[in-house]
């Protein structure tokens, strides 16, 4: 039996390169780190990413990011992992500015390898 730690590091470094573009504000870096179509079930709502260009370019500045300056994992927890998939147990933080907490969340993300691209597949949080 093989333990995949191919995928997971191949895995583990979309998710690095998610947080470093969200962090950077580079929506376009930031879509480079999905498979589309990909999945987010949050706040209720289930929304299916089609394509790059979905996220708007002011996500930032309005709802749940208003006062978003930067996010951090906090845990990353592989649950399952095979060749061309890997699931996570994870946790992230938000912060502001003056590097106040503004809360932790934890969720679910399912990283997909398929064209040679590790990207996020599907992700469900309790965040905002």
């Amino acid at each position: 039996m093989t333990d995949h730690a191919e995928a997971i590091a191949g895995a583990e470094k979309c998710l690095d390169d998610f947080m470093v573009a969200f962090n950077a504000r580079d929506v376009k870096a930031w879509e480079a780190t999905f498979n589309f179509p990909s999945v987010r079930l949050a706040s209720g709502t289930l929304s299916i990413i089609d394509k790059p260009g979905w996220h708007p370019d002011d996500m930032f500045t309005r709802g749940a990011l208003s006062d978003w300056d930067h996010s951090a994992w906090e845990r990353r927890e592989v649950i399952h992992a095979g060749e061309n998939k890997v699931h996570f147990d994870t946790r992230f933080a938000r912060y502001r500015a003056d590097g106040s907490l503004i809360g932790h969340f934890d969720s679910i993300y399912v990283v997909t390898l398929e064209d040679g691209h590790w990207g996020v597949k599907a992700r469900s949080s309790f965040a905002p």
